[in-house]
């Protein structure tokens, strides 16, 4: 008797979007949600708060993981 497969976490993430959320950039970093959003609230990950969410602009973001500034 065979057991059941366990499926791979496979989030899709739209990489055309101007913003990613905390979530997918933990997902992209593999990072876990607690780090992404501690990381966020330090400024190490750059990101805007837009009413209550945080929203990480994808230029910004891959601007910082190149390591250079964005305007």
């Amino acid at each position: 008797m065979s057991m059941p497969s366990k499926r791979a976490d496979t989030a899709v993430i739209d990489t055309t979007r101007l913003t990613y959320t905390v979530n997918e950039v933990a997902h992209l970093l593999n990072l876990s949600r607690g780090i992404a959003y501690q990381y966020v609230r330090e400024g190490v990950i750059p990101a805007e708060r837009v009413g209550r969410r945080w929203l990480i602009p994808r230029k910004r973001l891959h601007a910082w993981l190149d390591g250079r500034a964005v305007a």
